[in-house]
C-alpha cells in the first residue's frame, strides 16, 4: 500500500492535534470510571508489614515490579512525539513496568515516524506492545495486511500487538474509517499469522460481554477493556470538527460502558473459558486505589495513559516520579486491606463493602 505525501502529513498532524486538544480542554478527562462507587474494607489490624508488601507480577513471560502498563498514547515524526515516547520507554525500563505505544498506522504513511517506535534500545527488558487500529484491517483500498502488522511488531521487537477498537472515535473523527463489517474475521486472521500474542483493546468506551466472546472466538486471549471514564476520544475529535455546528463529539463524550462495568462483565465471561486469559483494566484509573479496585474486580494488569503524558513532555525522570507515586499509593492500599501479595488481592471481591440500601 502506497501513501501519498498528503496522507502522511494528515496522519502526522492528527497526532499533534490530539495532544493539543488534551492540553487545552480539561473536560476531556471525564472522571466517571465507576471506581469511586466502590468502597473497600479497611483493616485496622492488617497483620502485615508495609515494607513486606509484594507488588511483583508477570506479563507475557516477563517480570514487572507492579501490575502497571503505561498505555497507548502517541507516535509520529514530530520531535515532541519522539521525545515523549523515548521518555516513557526509559522510565518504564527503569522502574520495571510494561509499555504500549500509540497507533503505528502513522509509520506506514510517514517513514520518519518510525523513529518514535524504535524503543527497544531504551527499553531492552520490559514487555512492550505494538498497536494497530483493528478497523485498518478491513478498509477498502487502504487495508493493512498481516505482513504490515508483523512490521509494526518488528520495529519495536514487541512482545505483543494491540489491535485497538475505536468505533466511536472513528464515527466522530472527520476523516474516520467507519466500516467495521466482518472485523472479527480479520482479527482472527491476523492473530493466526503473527508470532506474538494479539491483544484486543478499546480506547475509552469499553468492551462488552459480546465483544469479549467475539474476540475469544477469534483466538484472542488478552483483553484490555479500556472503559468509559477517563480520556474521552469523542471529545478530543470534537475539537477537530470541520463544521462549527457539528457537536456529535460532545453528544457522545460519555458514551459507553464504565471500566467497572466492563471488568465485571469480562470476569464473568472469561471465568467460564477453558484457556488462560489476561484481563487488563484501563480507562480512568487515576491513582493506586483505583488500581487496587481494578485488581479486586479481576484485572491482571492496570493500564494508565493520561497521567503520564505531561511528565513525558518533560523527562524520563518526571515519568519515573509519577510511576513511583502510583506504586506507593497501590502498595499502601494493599497494606490497608491486609494483602501482602497480589494473590490475596486479585479477584478477592470479599474486600468490597456491600452497598447500603
Amino acid at each position: 500500500m502506497t501513501k501519498t505525501p498528503e496522507d502522511a502529513k494528515s496522519v502526522a498532524n492528527r497526532k499533534v492535534e490530539h495532544i493539543r486538544a488534551i492540553e487545552r480542554d480539561a473536560d476531556i478527562e471525564r472522571a466517571q470510571s465507576g471506581f469511586d462507587q466502590i468502597r473497600l474494607t479497611h483493616r485496622a489490624l492488617p497483620e502485615i508489614d508495609l515494607d513486606a508488601v509484594d507488588t511483583k507480577t508477570g506479563f507475557l513471560g516477563k517480570s514487572l515490579t507492579l501490575p502497571l502498563l503505561i498505555s497507548s498514547m502517541t507516535g509520529g515524526s514530530d520531535e515532541e512525539i519522539i521525545r515523549i515516547n523515548r521518555n516513557l520507554a526509559e522510565a518504564a525500563e527503569e522502574v520495571g513496568v510494561a509499555l504500549a505505544v500509540g497507533s503505528q498506522r502513522v509509520m506506514f504513511a510517514d517513514e520518519k515516524a518510525r523513529e518514535s517506535f524504535e524503543l527497544r534500545k531504551h527499553a531492552p527488558t520490559i514487555p512492550v506492545l505494538g498497536n494497530i487500529g483493528a478497523v485498518q484491517l478491513v478498509q477498502p483500498g487502504k487495508r493493512l495486511t498481516p505482513e504490515q502488522c508483523a512490521q509494526a511488531i518488528d520495529i519495536l521487537k514487541a512482545d505483543g500487538l494491540y489491535l485497538h477498537l475505536n468505533p466511536l472515535q472513528e464515527a466522530v473523527q472527520p476523516e474516520g474509517d467507519r466500516n467495521f463489517g466482518n472485523l472479527s474475521e480479520a482479527i482472527a486472521n491476523v492473530a493466526t499469522h503473527l508470532d506474538v500474542p494479539v491483544l484486543l483493546k478499546e480506547v475509552g468506551a469499553g468492551l462488552s460481554s459480546a465483544d469479549i466472546v467475539l474476540g475469544y472466538n477469534a483466538g484472542i486471549r488478552h483483553f484490555d477493556v479500556a472503559g468509559r471514564g477517563g480520556t474521552s476520544w469523542s471529545r478530543i475529535e470534537y475539537h477537530r470538527r470541520t463544521q462549527d455546528g457539528d457537536d456529535l463529539g460532545l453528544i457522545f463524550q460519555d458514551w459507553g460502558l464504565t471500566t467497572v462495568e466492563c471488568l465485571q462483565d469480562a470476569r464473568d465471561i472469561l471465568a467460564q473459558k477453558p484457556e488462560a486469559t489476561t484481563l487488563i483494566a484501563s480507562g480512568g484509573i487515576r491513582n493506586g486505589i483505583d488500581m487496587a479496585k481494578a485488581m479486586i474486580l479481576g484485572a491482571d494488569l492496570c493500564g494508565i495513559a493520561s497521567p503520564f503524558l505531561a511528565p513525558a513532555k518533560v523527562s524520563a525522570a518526571e515519568v519515573v516520579k509519577t510511576i513511583r507515586k502510583f506504586e506507593r499509593e497501590f502498595r499502601t492500599a494493599m497494606f490497608l486491606l491486609g494483602c501482602e501479595g497480589l494473590s490475596s488481592l486479585q479477584g478477592n471481591t470479599s474486600l468490597i463493602r456491600p452497598r447500603m440500601t
